[in-house]
């Protein structure tokens, strides 16, 4: 009797693991789905910014471009029409950010990085372990007290 009973419980037990390994699969599943979610919408308000930068900067650019080749024509001075060029540069990053390809460019290189070049992206003293935070929390706290 004592056997129906343990082989009862064993599979109670068996049940029991495999719904809490199936609630935490599902509960890591969002999660991981919700941390997609939030760099997608970063990443959306990154290119929605770089978009209205542009057209501000475009502006800006526009009557400095006209103002500086008036300037240049008038005073018989091409020194003027300089400012052209890093402003230019800038103006052309907003817009490959806010409507080009950077980003799957960026993208491209990064998956490049991780595969090729996984070496520079290691922490100094490698890997954070509870160890070496447990240790340094005994460090700076004044109310451990060390049995």
């Amino acid at each position: 009797m004592g056997f129906i009973f343990s082989k009862s419980m064993n599979e109670n037990m068996k049940n029991q693991q495999e719904f809490m390994l199936m609630n935490a699969r599902l509960q890591l599943e969002r999660q991981l789905m919700m941390q997609n979610e939030m760099r997608e919408r970063q990443m959306a308000m990154q290119v929605a910014w770089s978009r209205e930068f542009l057209k501000y900067f475009g502006t800006f650019f526009g009557i400095a471009a006209i103002s500086l080749t008036a300037g240049a024509i008038k005073r018989k001075k091409p020194a003027f029409l300089f400012p052209i060029i890093p402003l230019g540069f800038v103006l052309t990053y907003q817009y490959d950010l806010g409507y080009g390809t950077l980003l799957q460019r960026m993208k491209g290189e990064a998956e490049n990085i991780l595969e090729k070049e996984k070496n520079k992206l290691q922490l100094p003293k490698g890997m954070i372990t509870f160890e070496s935070l447990e240790k340094a929390r005994r460090e700076q706290s004044k109310f451990f007290i060390d049995k």
